[in-house]
């Protein structure tokens, strides 16, 4: 991609601005430039989208993203020493791409979408991957302002994040994900295509949103998860016993005898909207 972009090799520009990875903001830069295409590749069309990308670094997989015709992107990044190396992105492709300095968890990603077509892609920080899903989960309205989430996750993560009910997996994560999404693992990454290389292999997980879930209160549902799995040893009749027990699950037609893990996400929505 080096030669499709005309800019130079990510490994040149980490050398030329001193952009070492930083353990404490969970930065591990993916310098495969076919990698990086491929991420992009797995949001399908860009064309006329924005994307939002969050943690971009050096920018290898931004530049993936606008190579593949993204309309504009907009990169949130919490690194200075990064700027200097994304502006240079930023003069290559003009008018198409926006650097943001700041922290993904307190940026109003809808507020940013204003309406517009919007596709989330992103090699996400190890530190805060899973409380942003969920905040991407969660808005305030549903549909959600996003068409699509390509996100890389450590694979035990994005395991938990397709995982369904009997599976060791399965837990909060995988119920919420399952309730307003359509999950799945598109593809692994080894270790040794990062800088520095993690100690775990990486997934990438493409989430497209259910137009129309069972319907739920977001707070009820995560009351139920979290007494059940908190003690997902436990029968339910014990670890629901604080939200009513064996009242909630005669209600919800629940053999009070199961374990959290073998719920499916349906039966979770029912004992929420039981509460």
């Amino acid at each position: 991609m080096a030669a499709l972009d005309g800019l130079p090799p990510l490994r040149d520009v980490i050398q030329r601005h001193g952009l070492d990875a930083r353990k404490a903001l969970g930065q591990n830069f993916l310098l495969d430039l076919n990698l990086t295409q491929k991420v992009a590749r797995t949001a399908g069309s860009l064309e006329d989208v924005t994307v939002f990308e969050v943690g971009p670094g050096p920018g290898g997989l931004t530049r993936a993203i606008l190579a593949l015709g993204a309309k504009k992107v907009i990169a949130v990044e919490r690194d200075a020493r990064c700027l200097p190396a994304l502006a240079e992105i930023e003069a290559h492709y003009p008018g198409r791409l926006e650097v943001m300095e700041g922290d993904a968890l307190k940026t109003d990603f809808e507020a940013l979408a204003d309406g517009r077509p919007v596709k989330i892609i992103a090699n996400l920080p190890y530190n805060v991957g899973t409380q942003l899903l969920v905040n991407w989960l969660l808005p305030k309205q549903w549909p959600p302002f996003w068409q699509s989430l390509t996100l890389m996750f450590q694979k035990e993560v994005g395991q938990r994040i397709v995982a369904e009910n009997d599976d060791d997996h399965y837990g909060r994560l995988g119920v919420i994900c399952g309730w307003r999404t359509n999950a799945s693992m598109a593809f692994d990454i080894s270790p040794q295509a990062f800088t520095p290389p993690p100690k775990v292999t990486s997934t990438v997980v493409h989430l497209t949103p259910k137009e129309h879930p069972i319907p739920c209160s977001v707070a009820n549902l995560e009351k139920v998860t979290h007494a059940a799995f908190g003690q997902r040893r436990k029968m339910l009749r014990q670890s629901l016993k604080s939200l009513g027990g064996e009242t909630l699950l005669a209600k919800a037609e629940i053999d009070s005898s199961r374990r959290a893990e073998t719920l499916s996400v349906e039966e979770f929505v029912r004992l929420a909207n039981c509460l």
